[in-house]
C-alpha cells in the first residue's frame, strides 16, 4: 500500500494525532500519551477523545503500545506516513549554509572533500554519515594510456568521462618499445572508447578476441587482469564514516548490547556499501529506509537516508544511519544540501 493510500484512509484528526505522537517521540524519546497531547499540543481535543483515536491508529498498525507504559510510539508504518506526507521540511539558516561552504571551499583534494563533509553531517545530524567514493565503474571510458616505467613495469592510466583518473602498474615478461606501446593503446581505445567499466569488465576478451596472440603478449594480460584494471572495488571500500559518539549518545543506545551492535554494523563495511549503493543506484533523488524496510537484517532497528552526489556521469552517495526516532524533517535537507555541495565543488575541481 503507497504512503497515499495509506494517508487518504486516515481521517484529518487521524494525521493529525499520528503527526503529535511522531514528532513528540522524536522529541523526547518517551512513548506519548493522550493527556500529555490533550495539554501539550494544539489538536483542541480531549484526552479521551486522542486515547480513542490513538487506540485506533494502533489497531490499524500505525501505533504501539509498549507493555510499560500507558503512552504510544510510531512502528514503522507510521513513521512512513509521517515521512512522505505528514512532516515539514526545515530549512538550514543562512549561517548554517555558510558555515557548511566555508569549510568546504578550503579544500581541493576529492578525497578530503569527502571526509569533511562526512564530518559536517556527523555533526549536525548526530547520527552516522557516510560518503562513499564514486562508483568509478558506472563512468565511461574516456581514454587509456601506457607508459613504460622499466623494461619489465608498464603503468597502466585509465581516465573516465568525469575527470577520474585510475592507474595501475603492471609488470610484463619483457620490454615493450615505445610504437607498439602506442599501437596497442590505440586499437584498445577504438575498441573500448564511451564504454562503462563494468561493460569493458564483462565484455573485454570479446571485443579483444582477434587480438589476443599480439606478440607483446599485453592483450593477453589485460585479459588476465581484467578484474584488477577494471574494477573498483578498493575505491568503493574507502567509506568516510562519521558521528559514532553522537549516534552513541541516543537513549536507543543505552546498553551495552546495542552499544555492540553499532559498533558491528560500523565494521561490516560490505553491508553498509551494498545497501547505500543499492539506495543510489534506485534512487536519483533521496530515498530513505525504515526499520523493516531494510533488507539487511543488522538494519531492522535503523533508518537510512541517502542520496547521489555526481561527479560527471558517475556518482557517490551521501547518508545517514541512525535510530528510527531520528529528526527526519532536519536531516533531510542537511544531507541533501551536503549532496549538492559536492557536486559543485567537485565539477569546479574538474
Amino acid at each position: 500500500m503507497s504512503a497515499r493510500t495509506l494517508k487518504d484512509e486516515l481521517s484529518e484528526r487521524d494525521r493529525a494525532v499520528l503527526r503529535h505522537v511522531v514528532q513528540n517521540f522524536i522529541l523526547t524519546a518517551n512513548p506519548v500519551g493522550s493527556r500529555y497531547l490533550a495539554k501539550h499540543s494544539c489538536l483542541n481535543l480531549s484526552p479521551a477523545t486522542i486515547r480513542n483515536l490513538m487506540a485506533d491508529l494502533e489497531k490499524r498498525g500505525y501505533l504501539n503500545h509498549p507493555h510499560t507504559s500507558a503512552g504510544r510510539v510510531p512502528t514503522d508504518k507510521g513513521y512512513r506516513v509521517y515521512v512522505d506526507m505528514l512532516m515539514d521540511l526545515e530549512q538550514l539558516s543562512r549561517r548554517e549554509v555558510e558555515a557548511i561552504e566555508r569549510k568546504l571551499d578550503t579544500v581541493e583534494d576529492r578525497e578530503e572533500l569527502l571526509a569533511q563533509a562526512s564530518d559536517i553531517l556527523g555533526n549536525i545530524s548526530c547520527q552516522l554519515s557516510i560518503v562513499t567514493n564514486p562508483q568509478l565503474a558506472t563512468g565511461k571510458l574516456d581514454r587509456l594510456e601506457m607508459v613504460s616505467l622499466s623494461s619489465n613495469r608498464i603503468m597502466v592510466i585509465i581516465t573516465v568521462q568525469s575527470g577520474i583518473v585510475k592507474t595501475l602498474v603492471m609488470e610484463v615478461q619483457s620490454e615493450v618499445s615505445r610504437d607498439k606501446l602506442e599501437a596497442i593503446t590505440q586499437v584498445l581505445n577504438e575498441r573500448l572508447h564511451g564504454l562503462t567499466l563494468k561493460q569493458i569488465r564483462e565484455t573485454f576478451s570479446e571485443r579483444v578476441k582477434d587480438f589476443q596472440n599480439e606478440e607483446t603478449g599485453l592483450i593477453r594480460l589485460f585479459v588476465d587482469s581484467v578484474d584488477e584494471l577494471f574494477d573498483d572495488t578498493k575505491d568503493r571500500d574507502r567509506l568516510f564514516i562519521s558521528g559514532t559518539r553522537d549516534i552513541l549518545k541516543h537513549p536507543e543506545f543505552n546498553s551495552p548490547d546495542k552499544i555492540r551492535s553499532v559498533i558491528e554494523l560500523i565494521d561490516d563495511k560490505e553491508i553498509i556499501i551494498h545497501v547505500l549503493e543499492s539506495q543510489g543506484e534506485k534512487a536519483t533523488d533521496l530515498a530513505i529506509s525504515i526499520g523493516n524496510e531494510n533488507p539487511e537484517k543488522k538494519l531492522k532497528n535503523y533508518s537510512v537516508i541517502t542520496t547521489r552526489y555526481l561527479i560527471g556521469d558517475i556518482f557517490g552517495t551521501v547518508s545517514v544511519i541512525g535510530p528510527k526516532r531520528m529528526n527526519y524533517s532536519r536531516i533531510i535537507p542537511v544531507v541533501d544540501h551536503i549532496a549538492k555541495t559536492i557536486t559543485q565543488r567537485t565539477s569546479q575541481q574538474n
